[in-house]
């Protein structure tokens, strides 16, 4: 009798050490709270850099958006625990929560053009008396706008008539079907604006003019990725690998662009594989770590700083924003 309880209680004792680890390896401790990290990326390039992190399902709870309007409540909220947001955004919930986000990287680099239906514009001069249509008010696009066009001799909403009213899938869809003959639109939409239009110009590249009228005071950097700082204080090592998994993520997607588009239209990311594939070249996907990226980003918000101190929430953030790594690894 004492052997079969024996046998019973090592039984139980094996079928628990099971479903343990069963529990963790789906993302569930031994509490039953999740560990998953959650994490927001955006439609566009964020979002097409995370295409193979988007696969584990174990560790990783992915959701992509639309808009960094949709973020900002749950990144603040504790909904999310991290979140690929718009450079200069980044720095705005830095400002506004005090301290309780940091930045771990950026992940984007220059994609803004100006497309047009038509051959009346050159260069930035030409836009003079003109109205271009834009999406992203209140961000990147609208503040590298401005200061490109302020750096030229242009005023935004005095020279020049920038309407903000469309996202960037509605004013790719305009373009495409000539609703709309002049516009900013970042890459992946460029491209899938020229798949539907062959006749759409691209006369300039604002990473281009961002370069020329900056003058070595940094690059265009449009997207990064934030952690909230409790969950980097708690969990700095999970931080820690998942960073290592997304420049893998971001490697993938660059050097295997044809496998890479397949999961970017699975996921949602872009609706169709081949316009992905098409613009994966010139999206300017990339990761690198905020050790790396600290002074060009530091330049990049002196330049916005000095145009608009509110698109970066009224100051430029501190040493403290830069994630430097966990001390204990």
């Amino acid at each position: 009798m004492k052997r079969k309880i024996g046998i019973i209680g090592m039984m139980l004792i094996f079928v628990i050490s099971v479903l343990f680890v069963t529990g963790c390896s789906n993302g569930v401790d031994s509490s039953g709270e999740s560990t998953k990290i959650k994490i927001a990326a955006l439609k566009g390039p964020t979002g097409m850099g995370m295409a193979k992190l988007m696969k584990n399902k174990n560790s990783y709870d992915i959701t992509v958006y639309d808009s960094p309007d949709e973020i900002v409540s749950k990144i603040v909220n504790g909904q999310l625990d991290a979140a690929a947001v718009p450079s200069n955004l980044a720095s705005v919930l830095y400002n506004k929560t005090k301290g309780q986000i940091q930045l771990v990287g950026i992940n984007t680099l220059g994609i803004l053009y100006i497309v047009e239906n038509g051959n009346t514009v050159k260069d930035i001069k030409d836009l003079k008396d003109k109205t271009i249509y834009s999406s992203g008010k209140g961000s990147v696009p609208e503040f590298a706008l401005n200061y490109i066009l302020k750096e030229n001799g242009l005023t935004a909403g005095k020279d020049v008539i920038v309407d903000y009213k469309m996202n960037h899938s509605d004013l790719a869809a305009a373009v495409a079907s000539k609703k709309v003959n002049l516009a900013v639109l970042p890459e992946p939409f460029v491209t899938t604006a020229k798949m539907k239009d062959n006749e759409l110009q691209v006369p300039i590249d604002l990473t281009k003019e961002w370069d020329k009228v900056s003058q070595g005071k940094g690059k265009l950097i449009m997207g990064t990725l934030i952690f909230r700082k409790s969950f980097i204080d708690s969990r700095s090592k999970d931080v820690d690998a998942f960073l290592k998994e997304y420049k893998e993520s971001v490697d993938f997607v660059n050097n295997n662009k044809v496998e890479a588009s397949k999961l970017v239209e699975k996921y949602g990311v872009i609706p169709k594989a081949k316009v992905a594939e098409e613009a994966i070249p010139k999206c300017n996907i990339v990761f690198i770590s905020a050790k790396e990226g600290k002074d060009d980003l530091q330049k990049f918000y002196e330049v916005l700083n000095e145009n608009d101190p509110k698109s970066i929430g009224g100051t430029i953030p501190d040493e403290n924003f830069y994630y430097s790594g966990n001390k204990n690894n």
